[in-house]
């Protein structure tokens, strides 16, 4: 029986227009423009006499402003993941009421933000509006790392029992090319799995500086920055292999 032809890589070009085609494309590539250039705008690259500096802050608070506008409607994808979601436990249902809960919170308030950005809400509500919206992150962080640390373990879990199968089948002499693929497809979720955990931590560190008003060692602005930067990039490649 003849092999199935391998499948051809997607063209580039038509892989960037439906990265781009999707909310979440665009915004983590603003989320890099902002980031990167907070982290200039952080270290003495660009000595403060030049002109080129208040420009960079312009163009950071412009962007800022600019990825809250992505945010809005986007709370009903939480919605739905709770509507979806299925428990095996009341620990696992407590962790995704927090993770959904919070992160659904979070995209609705920001709306607001966006509103008092933009001059349609009067700006004396806006530091209370950015209070409510950090808390409520930070506790969708909380379920979110909590799920995906959960779902880590699983993951361990099936490796190793595919890892046995597989010393099982060598031992016999017995081909085990499916048990190896499934080997090669479970680090690779587990790779990712580790990246989105690191994300969640790193925006929970941005977080935890919003609350605290950027004071502490944590919150400084090279470190804040540097967290959002790595945030952004790993955003971008998981959504660019999702597509």
């Amino acid at each position: 029986m003849a092999a199935k032809p391998k499948p051809k890589d997607r063209d580039f070009l038509n892989h960037l227009e439906t990265y781009l085609s999707k909310r979440d494309g665009v915004d983590k590539l603003l989320k890099i423009s902002r980031y990167a250039t907070k982290i200039i705008l952080a270290s003495s690259l660009i000595p403060e006499t030049k002109s080129i500096v208040p420009r960079l802050k312009t163009f950071e608070s412009s962007v800022g402003v600019s990825r809250k506008a992505f945010r809005l409607g986007k709370f009903v994808q939480d919605i739905n993941a709770l509507r979806s979601s299925r428990w095996e436990s009341n620990q696992e249902l407590v962790l995704i009421l927090i993770a959904y809960g919070g992160e659904g919170l979070y995209y609705f308030v920001e709306q607001f933000i966006w509103l008092t950005k933009s001059g349609l809400i009067d700006a004396k509500y806006s530091k209370l509006l950015q209070k409510i919206s950090a808390w409520a992150e930070l506790v969708g962080y909380v379920g979110s790392v909590s799920m995906k640390v959960r779902d880590l373990r699983r993951l361990r879990d099936e490796e190793t029992c595919v890892a046995s199968t597989i010393e099982i089948s060598v031992s016999r002499g017995i081909g085990c090319e499916g048990e190896d693929e499934k080997m090669k497809m479970i680090k690779e979720k587990k790779t990712l799995k580790v990246l989105s955990i690191l994300q969640d931590l790193a925006d929970g560190l941005m977080t935890i500086s919003d609350i605290g008003d950027g004071k502490g060692v944590l919150s400084a602005p090279s470190v804040v920055s540097s967290a959002g930067l790595f945030s952004a990039i790993v955003s971008t490649h998981k959504n660019w292999v999702s597509c």
